[in-house]
């Protein structure tokens, strides 16, 4: 399914890669050396994490396009009473070059609505204020810095995490320097989601980009458009879940799926001169 992903735009597929639910650096050494994607040379970036399930996130990078300078891990408190753990996974950061233009990318999974969604919310607003804050510094540093914000946020575009905590704005003609865009919320709103629970679609797997990425000249990238990544191959075709992502295990019944949740992306462009 990962080789798949982009190819419509770029035979090599995706320049990076943020991944979530990661056990160890095993499996990210097992996939990128898997058949489909091992002529990409993918690298990896990851760190160990102190959440209660012992998940991580991490980052998957093709060297033919993007070449990290920096990396670290940022630590999320979660405030007393909002889960059951104390610790939940680090945010990711990774500052690189993107066929020679630096850029900063931050790769989040957010704490789950497990215990509810009042309970929990607090959790995935700490991670958000940890994101805002340290998008905040870099920005100080560099007001043309480009940030990409990533990851499963186990919040829809709509959440108080995104709207209120990020400020993340929907329509790119309200943002101004400073602020963030979300090109997801009009895809929710239509009820196209990434994953589904009780027949309703959530949009939980969000990449949010800053101002800088929505202005167009002749020397940088920019953003293009997003797209969620299903195919018929990825999709449940029998029993309760019938049209959701097809996951890997439906209780006890082995189903070969590859995720109970659909990969997004997004496509930025550069403009470039025609040769005479």
């Amino acid at each position: 399914m990962v080789s798949r992903i982009g190819t419509d735009i770029n035979p090599d597929g995706p320049a990076i890669i943020g991944v979530a639910e990661i056990e160890n650096d095993t499996v990210l050494n097992d996939l990128v050396n898997h058949v489909l994607l091992k002529d990409r040379n993918y690298k990896i970036v990851h760190y160990d994490s102190r959440d209660i399930r012992g998940v991580d996130v991490g980052l998957l990078y093709n060297p033919k396009y993007f070449s990290v300078e920096t990396s670290k891990k940022l630590f999320v408190h979660m405030p007393q009473g909002a889960k059951e753990s104390v610790f939940t996974r680090d945010i990711l950061y990774v500052k690189g070059k993107l066929d020679g233009e630096t850029i900063h990318v931050l790769v989040n999974h957010w704490p789950s609505k497990k215990g509810g969604e009042e309970r929990s919310a607090p959790g995935r607003e700490a991670a958000a204020a940890v994101d805002k804050n340290f998008i905040d510094s870099l920005e100080r540093g560099d007001i043309n810095a480009k940030i990409i914000l990533m990851g499963d946020l186990n919040d829809d575009p709509v959440s108080s995490s995104i709207t209120k905590v990020l400020g993340a704005k929907s329509k790119i003609e309200d943002v101004r320097q400073g602020e963030l865009f979300n090109p997801w919320v009009d895809l929710y709103k239509k009820g196209i989601g990434t994953l589904a629970f009780d027949d309703a679609w959530g949009l939980f797997d969000q990449i949010i980009i800053n101002y800088p990425w929505l202005r167009k000249n002749d020397k940088e990238f920019f953003y293009y458009t997003e797209r969620i990544f299903s195919m018929p191959f990825m999709i449940e075709n029998v029993g309760k879940y019938k049209g959701y992502p097809m996951r890997t295990w439906d209780g006890n019944n082995y189903r070969g799926g590859y995720s109970d949740h659909f990969p997004t992306y997004l496509v930025m462009l550069r403009k470039v001169k025609n040769k005479e």
